[in-house]
C-alpha cells in the first residue's frame, strides 16, 4: 500500500460536509457514524467530526500573502486545478484568495487558491508548474 495522510477535523454538521467533499469535490464517501465522516480526499483520509469550530487564524505569510493556519489542501494536475475551480466557484464556495500564480518566474512557480468548506475549514489548493520542484528546497 502507498504511504496517504489520515487528517481528522471539526465541521459543524455532516449534511453540508458531505455536499461541499462528496459532491462538489469528488471525495468518495467511507465509513460514518451519526457524528463524524470519511472521505477519500484525493487518495488520503480525511475524518470530519460535528465539533465546536475555531476562528480563522490568518497568522501566516506566503509571497506576500496572508493566509489562514491552519489549513489543508492538495496539489493537483492543472486540469484538476481548473476543475476544481469551476466546481466550487458553481457551488457558491467563499474564496479567500482566488486563482492565482506565486513565485511567477522563479523556482517553485505555483497557481493557488483558498476556499472555505462549508463548516468554515480553509483548504488550498495547488499546482506546480514543473512537478519536480514540490518539494524544492534551498540549497546550503
Amino acid at each position: 500500500m502507498q504511504a496517504c495522510f489520515h487528517y481528522s477535523f471539526k465541521v459543524k454538521d455532516l449534511e453540508s460536509t458531505r455536499i461541499f467533499y462528496k459532491d462538489i469535490l469528488g471525495c468518495k464517501e467511507g465509513r460514518s457514524a451519526d457524528t463524524w465522516v470519511d472521505f477519500d480526499f484525493f487518495g488520503n483520509q480525511l475524518s470530519a467530526h460535528i465539533g465546536a469550530m475555531p476562528e480563522l487564524d490568518y497568522c501566516g505569510q506566503v509571497d506576500g500573502i496572508t493566509v489562514p493556519i491552519p489549513h489543508f489542501g492538495v496539489v493537483v494536475a492543472e486540469k484538476e486545478f481548473q476543475q476544481l475551480y469551476e466546481a466550487l466557484k458553481g457551488a457558491g464556495a467563499r474564496f479567500l484568495i482566488q486563482p492565482q500564480t506565486r513565485y511567477a518566474g522563479k523556482p517553485g512557480e505555483q497557481q493557488t487558491m483558498f476556499v472555505l468548506d462549508f463548516s468554515g475549514n480553509p483548504l488550498e489548493f495547488k499546482l506546480f508548474t514543473k512537478q519536480q520542484e514540490i518539494f524544492l528546497g534551498k540549497k546550503a
